[in-house]
C-alpha cells in the first residue's frame, strides 16, 4: 500500500480545534518533520501502524516503555489474569508486595521501593526525600540533563517561576571539577546530586559516565551527607539487569525508575537504600492510580522476562549490526554520521549539519519507507527487533541516503529548531542559577 498520511492530517485539524495546539508534550509533531505522524492505531513487536494504516519498524519504542516488544505474550497473559480480578481499587493488590520484593532483588542497592507512575513523579519523590533526609535545599543537575516536566525540573520556563528553580544548581556531565564547584557554590547546603544513566542530552552526543565521574558524585555525597540519586527513567534495565552506573561500579543512596519497567503499562518507581529509608517514609506523595494492579503484574511479568532470558544480549546484538550498516551506507554516500550512546539506545545525527537539514531529510526519507527513526532524540531497540528487521531497515535508510545524496546541494533548513531549544535551555540555566 502507497504512504500516505491524509487521515492523520485530518486528526490533527479536529485536534487543534479542541486541544491546544493540537497536541502537547513529546508528541507534538511541530518538532518532527512534516511528513510524521501524530495519530497510530495499533503495535505488535517491533512495529506500529498509524492512523493511516502505514506500517513501520519502529525505533522509538513509545519513547522507551516498550522493551521486550509491544503486546509481549507474557505481559499481556498477566494484564488479561489480573483484569479479571480488578485494578483500581480501594488499596493496591497483594501483588504489589510480590512486585517490590523482587525489584529489590534486582537492583542492587536498593533496600525499598516506592511505585508511582511517571519519571518526573519518581524524580521529584527522590529531590525530596534528598531534601526529607537532610534537612538542605540545594539540588545539583547537569546542564541540559532532562529529569521530567514538574516546575523543579521542568526544560522550558514558561508558565514557572524563578523561585520553583531557586536551589537548583548546575554542573556539567561528566566533568568531576565543574561537580566540585557546584558544590563548592552550595556551600553546606547540598540535598542530593542528580545522575542520569548516561548523558542522553537532545541533539548532542551521547556519553556513558566515567568511572572518574561517578566515584567522584559518590565521595563529594558521602563527605556532605547529600544523597546519590541516579535518573534511570529512560536507561533503566535497558543498559543493565541492574542500576546503569553499576556498570561503573558504584552506588547511588535512590534511583528513579520508568518507562520499561511494566513493558508499556504506566509504572514507575523510586528505589533506596536503608540510609534513606526514614528520608522516603517522612515525605507525603500519592495518586489516584499509582495503586492500580494491571500495571504491577505486567511489570512482575517484565521483571521475569529481564532476569530470565537473553533481551538484553539480543538488544546489544541488533544495535550493533544496525550501527555498523548505518556507518558503511553513510560512508558509500558521502556521508559521516555520529552514533554515539548505547547501540541499544542509540543518537543518530549527521556531521556537519549545524541546522539539521540533513538529519530531517534523512529521517523522513526513512519513515516514507516504512522506518521510524527520530532526528534529534535517542532512539530506543526492543528485544522484538530481529536481525530480518534490521535488514529491511537497511534497505530503507540505503535509499533514504540515496534520496539524500540528491537533494542534499537544494535542502533548506527546518525552523530554527536547535537554536530555540539551546535559548530555552540557556533561559531555564539563568532562572536556576
Amino acid at each position: 500500500m502507497p504512504w500516505t498520511n491524509q487521515r492523520n492530517k485530518q486528526l490533527i485539524e479536529r485536534a487543534r480545534r479542541v486541544i491546544p495546539g493540537g497536541m502537547y508534550g513529546h508528541q507534538s509533531t511541530a518538532i518532527l518533520p512534516d511528513v510524521y505522524p501524530q495519530f497510530f492505531t495499533r503495535a505488535e513487536g517491533a512495529r506500529l501502524w498509524d492512523a493511516d494504516g502505514n506500517e513501520y519498524i519502529d525505533y522509538m519504542c513509545a519513547f522507551g516503555p516498550n522493551l521486550l516488544g509491544y503486546r509481549h505474550p507474557a505481559v499481556e497473559a498477566a494484564v488479561s489474569a489480573q483484569r479479571r480480578l480488578g485494578d483500581t481499587m480501594n488499596g493496591p493488590s497483594e501483588i504489589m508486595v510480590e512486585l517490590a520484593e523482587q525489584f529489590v532483588s534486582m537492583v542492587s542497592h536498593a533496600d525499598w521501593v516506592i511505585f508511582c507512575k511517571n519519571g518526573t513523579d519518581a524524580t521529584t519523590m527522590a529531590m525530596m526525600t534528598a531534601r526529607s533526609h537532610t534537612k538542605k535545599r540545594k539540588i545539583l543537575v547537569a546542564h541540559k540533563a532532562y529529569h521530567g516536566s514538574a516546575p523543579w525540573c521542568n526544560p522550558f520556563t514558561n508558565g514557572t517561576v524563578p523561585e520553583e528553580r531557586a536551589h537548583i544548581l548546575h554542573y556539567e556531565y561528566n566533568n568531576p571539577a565543574s561537580l566540585q564547584d557546584a558544590f563548592r557554590t552550595a556551600g553546606d547546603d547540598v540535598a542530593g546530586v542528580f545522575g542520569s544513566a548516561f548523558r542522553h542530552d537532545v541533539f548532542e552526543n551521547q556519553d556513558l559516565p566515567t568511572r572518574e565521574y561517578a566515584e567522584t558524585a559518590r565521595r563529594l555525597c558521602d563527605k556532605t551527607g547529600a544523597l546519590l540519586i541516579v535518573d534511570d527513567v529512560r536507561g533503566g534495565f535497558r543498559v543493565a539487569r541492574d542500576c546503569s552506573w553499576s556498570r561503573v561500579d558504584v552506588q547511588p543512596d535512590l534511583s528513579a525508575w520508568g518507562k520499561a519497567i511494566a513493558n508499556g503499562y504506566a509504572l514507575s518507581a523510586l528505589a533506596g537504600s536503608e540510609k534513606a529509608r526514614a528520608g522516603a517514609q517522612g515525605i507525603f506523595v500519592t495518586g489516584s492510580y499509582w495503586f492500580q494492579a494491571i500495571p504491577m503484574a505486567a511489570a512482575i511479568a517484565t521483571l521475569n522476562e529481564i532476569r530470565n532470558s537473553d533481551y538484553l544480549e539480543r538488544t546489544e546484538k541488533t544495535g550493533a549490526m544496525l550501527r555498523e550498516g548505518l556507518a558503511s551506507q553513510a560512508a558509500n554516500y558521502g556521508f559521516s554520521l555520529r552514533q554515539t550512546g548505547p547501540v541499544q539506545m542509540p543518537m543518530i545525527l549527521f556531521d556537519d549539519d549545524p541546522d539539521l537539514r540533513l538529519g530531517y531529510c534523512w529521517v523522513a526519507e526513512a519513515l516514507t519507507r516504512g522506518v521510524y527513526i527520530h532526528p534529534w532524540h535517542n532512539n530506543f531497540i526492543c528485544a522484538a527487533l530481529t536481525e530480518s528487521d534490521v535488514k529491511l531497515t537497511l534497505d530503507a535508510t540505503d535509499q533514504a541516503f540515496s534520496v539524500l545524496k540528491k537533494r542534499r546541494p537544494t535542502l533548506e533548513p527546518p525552523e530554527q529548531l536547535k537554536a530555540r531549544f539551546d535559548r530555552l535551555h540557556e533561559a531555564t540555566l539563568t532562572a536556576a542559577n
